[in-house]
């Protein structure tokens, strides 16, 4: 594993794309479940830059926009996620490795913008939903159901400078675990070129075999990998607080072997480009479980190891 290579910690409490508050928190019940100490405790030098500013929810107007009037707080989310890819990218040409903790998957379209502008790269995306929504799509207007589509410039996204990431193709990316996806979502990711795997997937084939082709898929001809984490892509009985909690998702033991898997290919080619854990909510969590575990996850994509 390649010690040597700092990491940045940047936190996005951004809850401004969900409806539902309390994943703003997100960033700090990670950051009190010891991701700086655990990351450190594997030899890596870590540097917390402290949040991105972002917009207080009960001072804006949601001020929805679309043809069909579906995209909330879309002028805040374009601001933020600017600022996070300046974020994102000064730490990838400072040779860092920028862990991103929001905060809603919105910020991914920051995230992927940033990490992909001086280079191509795949992206790993483990969720339960599909992220696919365009403005013109989207049954609920909420941006977190967006971010991938936004990044590959789907519908009016690729009118707006700070949405498509300059370095991805869909050819290059791999959802994997969705178990909740819209049907106008179903019909744009079969037309995408994206790879997806559902959870039916991981049930028959298990889950090594689905992600060491994910993995294959998204690094294939790039610079680098991004992995993006929505924790509610594990079942909810062993991550409870999550915004969009879906039954049947990965188990713990499940989640630790993809990770491990990623942390294999980093430690052989220096894959790992940028790293994301998003849609930690606080209120819904018992204990701050949920926090404890993406820092695990964290821990485990980037070399913790039993031997």
């Amino acid at each position: 594993m390649d010690a040597e290579r700092p990491i940045r910690i940047v936190g996005v409490p951004m809850d401004l794309g969900a409806d539902r508050r309390g994943v703003d928190m997100g960033p700090s019940a990670i950051r009190y479940a010891g991701l700086a100490s655990s990351l450190e405790s594997l030899g890596y030098g870590t540097t917390d830059r402290g949040d991105l500013p972002v917009p207080n929810a009960e001072e804006r107007d949601p001020a929805i926009e679309g043809s069909n009037g579906r995209a909330r707080y879309l002028e805040e989310t374009a601001e933020l996620s600017a600022g996070l890819a300046d974020s994102v990218a000064g730490a990838v040409a400072s040779d860092e490795l920028p862990v991103v903790l929001g905060g809603d998957h919105s910020i991914a379209i920051g995230t992927l913008a940033g990490a992909s502008r001086e280079a191509s790269i795949g992206a790993l995306w483990l969720d339960a939903h599909g992220d696919f929504n365009t403005p013109e799509t989207s049954p609920s207007g909420n941006v977190h159901g967006m971010p991938l589509a936004a990044a590959l410039g789907k519908g009016s996204f690729a009118d707006r400078e700070w949405a498509p990431a300059p370095g991805l193709d869909a050819g290059n990316v791999a959802l994997v675990g969705l178990r909740s996806v819209d049907e106008t979502e179903r019909e744009a990711i079969a037309d995408s070129g994206v790879s997806a795997y559902t959870m039916s997937d991981i049930d028959e084939r298990g889950v090594t075999d689905v992600v060491v082709e994910a993995l294959e898929v998204a690094s294939r001809g790039v610079d680098g990998l991004h992995v993006s984490i929505d924790l509610d892509w594990l079942d909810p009985r062993g991550a409870p607080g999550v915004g969009t909690p879906v039954r049947g998702g990965v188990t713990y033991r499940e989640a630790h072997a993809a990770m491990e898997l990623i942390a294999e290919r980093h430690r052989e080619e220096g894959l790992l480009r940028s790293l994301e854990l998003v849609e930690v909510n606080p209120i819904l969590d018992e204990h701050n479980e949920t926090a404890a575990l993406a820092v695990e996850l964290a821990a485990s994509a980037l070399g913790k190891r039993i031997l």
